[in-house]
C-alpha cells in the first residue's frame, strides 16, 4: 500500500514537471516573434541589433553595449511585435507641455493629436521603415518600447 502510494506521488510530480514546463516552453515560443530590428543606417543597411520584447528603454545610450541614441535609420518590426519610438528620453512627449495651455494651443491651432504624433510614432507588426526621414524623426529617436501581441 505504502509503495503505490509513493509511486502515485511519483507519477504526480513528473506529470506536473511536464505540464509547467510544456505550457513555460510555449509561452517562450510565442515571444520568439515579438522583436524588432534596428539599423544606423537607412535601408536597413549600417550596424544592426535586434530586441526581443518586451522591453521599455528609456534610453538608448547603452543598449547591447552600444549607444544608439539619436542613431536609429531604419527599422523591422517581428510579426507579433508593435515598436513605439520616442523623440526625447524617458518616453516624455516634446509639446506635451503645450497641452496645458488649451488658448495658446488654439491659437497655433494645434490639436491634441498634433502633439501626440509631434513626439511618437508607432509601428504595428511587420512594418518596415526604410528612413525616418520620411516621417521627419530623422536623427530623433531617444527612448523606445516594444510591446509583443497575443
Amino acid at each position: 500500500m505504502r509503495k503505490n502510494q509513493i509511486a502515485l506521488y511519483g507519477v504526480k510530480t513528473i506529470f506536473f514537471i511536464v505540464v509547467f514546463f510544456g505550457v513555460n516552453s510555449n509561452v517562450y515560443a510565442r515571444n520568439d516573434d515579438c522583436w524588432v530590428d534596428l539599423y544606423d543606417a537607412t535601408q536597413f543597411e549600417g550596424k544592426h541589433i535586434r530586441l526581443k520584447g518586451p522591453v521599455n528603454l528609456a534610453n538608448l545610450l547603452k543598449v547591447q553595449g552600444e549607444n544608439w541614441d539619436k542613431k536609429i535609420e531604419s527599422i523591422v518590426v517581428g510579426p507579433k511585435a508593435t515598436l513605439t519610438v520616442f523623440e526625447n528620453k524617458n518616453f516624455k512627449l516634446t509639446l506635451s507641455e503645450m497641452a496645458n495651455n488649451p488658448t495658446l494651443m488654439k491659437s497655433l491651432g494645434i490639436t491634441e493629436q498634433d502633439i501626440l504624433e509631434d513626439s511618437e510614432l508607432i509601428f504595428h507588426a511587420n512594418s518596415k521603415v526604410h528612413g525616418f526621414g520620411e516621417f521627419e524623426f530623422y536623427h530623433k529617436i531617444r527612448s523606445l518600447k516594444v510591446n509583443c501581441i497575443n
